[in-house]
């Protein structure tokens, strides 16, 4: 059975049937001035999913016609995590701002046509002039000017000769249009900046509504897909490439924005936290930007299908962050190693295990997946395992260790927990039992049952790491502002486990290498702060989760 298809490709089919395109040819423009966040990998790959659906182009697109707020560590960072999900634009890297003249010809263009006039108004007389959703706007005393003089002062414009704010140019559209993006919409401002890109060149620059469509159109776009804000810009998109008598205009079509409950997303808010310093950057493993998933261990796989779970609608909603958590989980949990590392370690030992001997245990990698195949695992009298694997006095349904209690060591052996060694202080400092020789392996030969199993890591060979476990950096409880704005955040976000211990098969791990900790969860090698001699670990996600995928998906 066929997949049914969404409310875009079916406008592509019915443009392609009609002869409207002859090919599909789609773009993700991004304004270079933050990180890319979960909500821009939908776009991308939906982006990049039609192009390559339908045989067609795709083109990663700068929108830097704002110079205040761009920076080339920005479009860096983005043209990375493009990469990273997989969306190639092969040799079709742009900027609007490659564009400037053409765009400036565009105006001349609009302004020859009568369809464009210079403005002496000033931001907030602007506002008042467009009148309100119930009433209409006024005329600008500017748009009574002829084109000649409109001309010169354009060209004024450019020559520097203004101060920020002091001229702009408008479209003459219709100041009595219900649509208020309609009435006489600003399309160039003075703005003495430098541009990342064109340097010292411009002293005005196009605004986004104006840009867009010509950059869309001078490309070849056929279908510009873009977020339903948009919705009511349309008619001035579709305005300009009209007015401007492109011969092939592309089509702006407008679907619903992913939205995550209980994330920040917001680029102001994210620049608060790293300037604050409550997260280390933009790529904080607690954050949802890209950068930052790709820094925890998420996999462009799971991201993918992630967004395919979300789907492409008309209409806006939020799903739940455990749905991102069960796609990483789902993709991991056949292809990575289960091994074994104690993160709040108490030494066991073996008080019948022979002193100075060492076994080697064959243990699987994947019981789901038999092609990562098994490693060894050395074994000895004394060995490490979880604090809370022991209780001197337990509670009921407790199955760990425990004073008289037989537990089975993961693929080993049966102990028998004797008892424990305090401090001072009466922390256990030693866990002491006795081990069944003839229980290798980790079954009896008798076929008595042990009701717990826990693992452990040898004590000579392991190899110590610091672990951080992550929760989300909004207090759930709350959600996510406060009523002056601000952010609820979680004050336990973040927990450092330092001298854990690991069994000795990770040593040699990489950045970005993904394991599973037997019984904690999935861990990555933090990209930043791990060394050989000193690694590093991020919990991508926990092992389990009340999640379940609806039923209709």
């Amino acid at each position: 059975m066929s997949e049914t298809k969404n409310f875009i490709e079916n406008i592509i089919d019915k443009d392609l049937a009609e002869g409207v395109y002859d090919t599909v040819h789609t773009r993700f423009p991004p304004e270079p001035n933050g990180y890319l966040h979960i909500g821009h990998a939908k776009s991308v790959l939906l982006n990049y999913g039609l192009a390559k659906e339908y045989n067609g182009k795709f083109n990663m697109r700068f929108d830097d016609t704002n110079p205040t707020k761009e920076r080339t560590e920005f479009v860096e960072s983005i043209k990375e995590d493009i990469k990273w999900l997989g969306a190639d634009w092969e040799d079709r890297l742009f900027f609007a701002s490659d564009y400037f003249d053409q765009m400036y010809e565009a105006a001349v263009k609009l302004i020859k046509k009568g369809k464009a006039y210079v403005s002496d108004l000033s931001p907030e007389q602007i506002k008042e002039y467009r009148g309100t959703l119930t009433q209409p706007g006024r005329e600008d005393p500017g748009s009574a000017r002829t084109v000649e003089e409109n001309l010169a002062l354009f060209e004024d414009m450019r020559a520097g000769k203004f101060k920020d704010g002091e001229k702009v140019l408008r479209a003459r559209i219709d100041m009595t249009s219900p649509n208020i993006n309609m009435r006489d919409p600003v399309i160039y401002r003075v703005a003495h900046m430098t541009h990342h890109n064109t340097g010292d060149k411009w002293c005005i620059y196009p605004m986004y509504d104006f840009a867009h469509p010509i950059e869309d159109a001078i490309e070849g776009i056929t279908h510009s897909i873009c977020t339903l804000e948009f919705e009511d810009h349309r008619p001035l998109y579709d305005w300009v490439v009209r007015e401007l008598e492109y011969p092939h205009p592309p089509k702006q079509i407008e679907f619903a924005k992913l939205y995550l409950t209980n994330v920040v997303t917001g680029k102001r808010y994210i620049k608060k936290l790293v300037e604050e310093g409550i997260v280390d950057g933009w790529d904080d493993p607690r954050l949802v930007s890209i950068a930052a998933l790709r820094r925890r261990g998420f996999t462009p796989e799971s991201i993918k299908r992630f967004v395919e779970l979300c789907g492409v609608s008309k209409s806006n909603s939020s799903v739940d962050y455990a749905m991102l958590e069960y796609c990483i989980r789902e993709d991991l949990k056949v292809k990575k190693p289960r091994m074994m590392a104690v993160l709040n370690p108490v030494k066991l030992i073996i008080d019948n295990y022979p002193e100075g001997e060492t076994e080697l245990v064959e243990i699987p990698n994947n019981q789901e997946n038999e092609a990562l195949g098994s490693r060894q695992v050395p074994f000895g009298r004394e060995l490490y395992i979880e604090r809370e694997d022991f209780m001197e006095i337990p509670p009921k349904k407790y199955f760990r260790m425990f004073p008289g209690n037989e537990v089975r060591l993961m693929n080993a052996y049966f102990v028998t927990c004797t008892g424990c060694v305090k401090d001072a202080d009466g922390k256990v400092t030693e866990v002491h039992c006795t081990y069944d020789p003839a229980s290798k392996g980790g079954s009896s030969p008798d076929g008595r049952k042990v009701r717990g199993t826990i693992h452990w890591v040898p004590a000579r060979e392991s190899i110590t790491a610091q672990v951080r476990l992550y929760e989300n950096i909004i207090d759930e409880e709350k959600g996510v502002y406060n009523e002056d704005g601000s952010l609820n955040l979680n004050p336990n976000s973040l927990t450092v486990l330092q001298e854990c211990r690991l069994e000795p098969a990770f040593a040699g791990a990489q950045a970005y290498d993904s394991f599973q900790f037997v019984r904690q969860g999935f861990f990555c090698v933090d990209v930043r702060d791990s060394r050989p001699d000193a690694l590093v670990f991020n919990r991508i996600v926990s092992l389990k989760s009340s999640y379940a995928l609806p039923k209709e998906v």
